[in-house]
């Protein structure tokens, strides 16, 4: 079937996760994304865990549908490549830190003359302006430096970071946002063409943070930490049903309320002036937290997810990853599938999201090993053989 992105050619100069997910994302609808890797070491994620064996496991999801071209842009000649790639791409997402492109010859305003369609997606901490630009920018600190970090824990302890690289994985949505936007304002607008975007780490978790900026601004109140949802709807949180099991329950609306209050055989709950509004519950969050905490605790999880299910009240289960291969929705949604790897034979890894009706997204071929499309790529820029493997004894690629 036709892909949405059919036709679109990516290069990939990145590493690691922010930028590389974004281009993954864009490959899973049919971009042909070429990734530029160090020659002899490759992309960093490449030696980061799990393992299996020397097998990286991350790897295979985090770089399907991609072609591994070895590059070094320390060298004329790596350059020299690097710029015919670039002629022949209409987007190009790097992450290093800003002016290293420059230092190599390969900047923005380089390329555009080469090729004035080229879109350049530009990922970093803190983004190419600012008196932070040159900072080392990985997606913990960034995390803390955009406010999230200083939310997150409880109360009487020191703040948490996420445990995986969420902003990371974030940044990555808006570098498959950025790069579709500026393709359809190149190709639809009559005088549209390439343009250099700006994506820092940081503002991809920022600018989810409204309800931070409208609080201080207009109440002068600034938000402390806490281990669930806080300060927006009331009750809600993380409660332990009868046998032993976690499940998580907001009622973000006074209909939900209303819907679990029935559930619970309490509607005295919504005469009451202390719960009867959710600003009122937000008052008295504690009690009203306890009072859903004992009667949860009062259910088996089956019975309890059965029952507020069906009152329409939004809860579920703390699933661990095992829970998640087992569960018939995940399962239904083909949310993990199987795919075969040249070494560890059947692996699972993330389905496509999001789901087209028309143009679904689809694995055409897991991770390539180190520069296993060095030959096809430079073949397809008018590279000889001899004049390849000059390129291989010279460590170009």
């Amino acid at each position: 079937m036709p892909t949405p992105l059919e036709g679109v050619k990516v290069l990939d100069v990145s590493t690691m996760i922010a930028a590389p997910f974004g281009t993954a994302l864009l490959g899973d609808f049919g971009a042909e994304v070429t990734k530029v890797e160090i020659p002899g070491r490759g992309d960093t994620s490449r030696s980061v865990g799990p393992f299996k064996g020397d097998e990286p496991l991350r790897w295979p999801g985090l770089s399907r549908n991609k072609k591994s071209l070895t590059l070094d842009l320390h060298k004329a000649a790596g350059v020299e490549i690097m710029k015919k790639l670039a002629a022949t791409h209409d987007i190009l997402v790097e992450n290093f830190r800003p002016g290293t492109l420059e230092k190599w010859g390969v900047g923005y305003n380089v390329l555009k003359e080469i090729n004035p369609n080229l879109i350049m997606i530009r990922v970093s901490g803190y983004g190419q302006t600012g008196p932070y630009r040159e900072k080392a920018g990985f997606g913990t600190p960034a995390t803390a430096f955009s406010g999230y970090t200083y939310l997150q824990g409880f109360t009487d302890r020191h703040p948490v970071s996420p445990p995986f690289s969420l902003t990371d994985y974030i940044c990555g949505i808006y570098v498959a946002f950025a790069a579709v936007t500026a393709i359809y304002h190149r190709d639809t607008n009559e005088a549209g063409t390439g343009q250099m975007i700006d994506v820092a780490l940081y503002e991809s978790v920022f600018r989810m943070m409204e309800f931070l900026i409208a609080e201080y601004d207009q109440l002068g109140k600034i938000r402390e930490r806490s281990p669930g949802l806080a300060g927006h709807s009331s009750p809600s949180g993380t409660f332990k049903t009868q046998d032993d099991h976690w499940v998580v329950l907001v009622t973000s609306t006074d209909t939900t309320f209303n819907r679990l209050a029935a559930a619970m055989e309490r509607t005295d709950l919504l005469t009451d002036t202390r719960y009867h509004t959710n600003a009122s519950r937000l008052e008295n969050n504690d009690s009203i937290n306890q009072i859903v905490a004992d009667w949860i605790s009062e259910h088996p999880r089956e019975a309890l997810l059965k029952k507020l299910d069906t009152h329409g009240v939004p809860i579920s289960p703390v699933l661990s990853i095992a829970d998640i291969f087992e569960n018939e929705h995940y399962q239904a949604r083909e949310n993990i599938v199987e795919v075969k790897h040249p070494r560890l034979g059947e692996i699972k890894v993330p389905g496509i999201v999001p789901k087209f009706e028309k143009t679904p997204g689809s694995i055409r071929s897991v991770a390539p090993d180190l520069g296993e499309n060095n030959d096809e790529i430079l073949k397809g820029l008018g590279y000889s053989r001899d004049e390849i493997e000059a390129l291989k004894q010279n460590e170009v690629i």
